[in-house]
């Protein structure tokens, strides 16, 4: 018989993370946030930044993808107690709060040549004056749904974990291009 009654366990979609240009992140813990209008400090996330901007750390940060909804990330582990502070600083508020750490899954892209080896399979201008630190959008890499951050200089791609070998096997592909 099946026990589901202890902890998930998170197996590894993709290679472990190695040096170079594209690798993979440690898993995290991800939440959805959906709220009308607010804007300002929740749970230790800044969310106050205007529509495709993240704000924090490559580690722990919010991302505001559309008027009303954000992607909270932060380290594996942290999750329970975040979305307690987060329940907690939002209370009297109308929102929704769905943990999503189990569906994503997330690869840097780092180095001089990470925006040429994104653009690869995204059509979206990731030059430094068009695409800054702090910006964040979803899009498309190829066929795959992806949301790309940029924090600290790097970027960062979470997609769904369904769609994390074929992104990272494009982005390790094209990345050869320049090693």
């Amino acid at each position: 018989m099946l026990d589901v009654t202890g902890p998930a366990r998170r197996t590894p979609i993709l290679p472990p993370g190695a040096a170079g240009l594209v690798r993979a992140l440690p898993p995290a813990d991800r939440f959805v946030l959906r709220m009308k209008a607010f804007s300002g400090d929740a749970g230790g996330f800044d969310l106050t930044g205007p529509l495709n901007s993240a704000r924090g750390t490559s580690a722990r940060f919010a991302a505001r993808l559309g008027p009303d909804e954000w992607l909270l990330v932060c380290p594996e582990g942290e999750g329970p107690a975040a979305e307690a502070a987060i329940s907690a600083a939002l209370a009297g508020q109308v929102f929704s709060l769905v943990g999503v750490g189990h569906r994503n899954a997330a690869i840097a892209i780092e180095g001089p040549h990470a925006a040429d080896v994104l653009n690869a399979g995204i059509a979206l201008d990731l030059s430094e004056a068009a695409f800054p630190d702090g910006s964040a959008t979803r899009t498309l890499l190829g066929k795959a749904e992806v949301v790309l951050v940029r924090l600290s200089g790097g970027f960062r791609l979470e997609c769904w974990r369904s769609f994390a070998p074929y992104a990272h096997a494009f982005l390790t592909e094209v990345a050869q291009e320049f090693a």
